[in-house]
């Protein structure tokens, strides 16, 4: 663990207050007419998900908590749990499904590769690949006509997913996807 000055404190760091394990959600330096300046922070508890409000001066220091990255696959799901194997040590490692998040979970595939935060061997974070490749499973006839507004139509996902498409793509077209809001990026070559 490093110190950080309080006014260094950024928005993405993860930092130990109290015993416990906050991301830095959002900064703003203050400097009131009377009294010293401070750096105003939003945190929130990677294990709970709690928020805090907390001031920092430049004066006071805090402990920067120093996450390790790796490379894990997604093998399977069983029930609300999620199987993963590292993949230098081949260590596998189970995850209720609330912690990659219910909206997310429908993306992870069978191989996936993605990235897990680990804090002193435990995972504390998922980062899925920012885009997927899916095939749509059923898709809503053209309307014509609609060229006044915007022409997007409903469809499904392979995995039960809805988002918005183009009117060109049909059931059976293999789109690239968003993982962070499901929404419609292009279609896959």
């Amino acid at each position: 663990m490093g110190k950080v000055a309080g006014n260094e404190v950024r928005p993405g760091m993860v930092i130990e207050l109290n015993n416990q394990l906050w991301s830095v959600v959002k900064t703003q330096a203050v400097k009131p007419g009377k009294g010293g300046a401070y750096n105003q922070v939003e945190l929130k508890n990677i294990i709970s998900g709690g928020k805090l409000n907390e001031r920092f001066r430049s004066a006071e220091t805090v402990d920067e908590v120093q996450l390790e990255r790796r490379d894990f696959q997604f093998l399977y799901a069983s029930g609300d749990m999620l199987t993963f194997m590292d993949m230098e040590t081949y260590d596998q490692i189970e995850v209720e499904a609330d912690f990659v998040g219910e909206d997310r979970v429908p993306f992870l595939a069978d191989g996936m590769k993605v990235i897990m935060q680990l804090h002193e061997s435990r995972p504390i974070g998922v980062s899925l690949p920012q885009h997927v490749v899916l095939t749509i499973a059923e898709a809503d006839p053209v309307t014509r006509g609609q060229t006044a507004t915007s022409s997007y139509k409903t469809a499904i996902l392979e995995n039960g997913i809805r988002t918005q498409v183009p009117p060109f793509i049909e059931a059976g077209t293999k789109v690239i996807v968003s993982t962070d809001d499901g929404s419609y990026v292009k279609r896959a070559e």
